[in-house]
């Protein structure tokens, strides 16, 4: 972890991670549905890169606001990443259908687009370990200059 931790680090790093991971749906998608629209292309690259930048502003939540449990990063992430992909799902069903189905086949126990909340799950795990090794988390990477 750095010396100083840093809510803007967090963001920063969370986003490039999303990037990164956006950036790899950008190039890949083609290969998975041939004919995916360079709309979805961009849309998947700017989700990833937003939902970065949310698990990055979240890290300064250690314990739950409603349930006053502890909140750590293991558990927040996935948490995090899960529901923004099981969002997305509703807005991209029937894309996110077809990809699937084109490759698992039509009849597949993985052809249900909500898998993505999973991969969401695993997406936001590794933003956020980023995000907290070098960013830090809780109170102390809100400093004085943003109170």
């Amino acid at each position: 972890m750095l010396e100083n931790p840093s809510l803007i680090t967090r963001i920063a790093i969370g986003k490039l991670m999303g990037f990164l991971f956006g950036l790899m749906g950008f190039i890949f998608l083609p290969y998975f549905l041939p004919d995916a629209s360079s709309f979805l292309r961009w849309g998947i690259l700017f989700w990833y890169t937003t939902v970065g930048a949310i698990i990055g502003v979240f890290g300064v939540l250690t314990y739950h606001p409603v349930l006053k449990i502890p909140f750590p990063w293991w558990v927040r992430a996935p948490v995090l990443g899960a529901w923004m992909n099981f969002v997305l799902v509703f807005f991209a069903y029937d894309v996110m259908q077809l990809m699937l189905a084109s490759l698992f086949g039509a009849n597949s126990m993985l052809s249900s687009p909500f898998w993505f909340a999973a991969e969401g799950a695993i997406i936001g795990l590794i933003i956020d370990f980023f995000a907290t090794r070098f960013g830090g988390e809780g109170k102390t990477v809100i400093n004085d200059q943003y109170q």
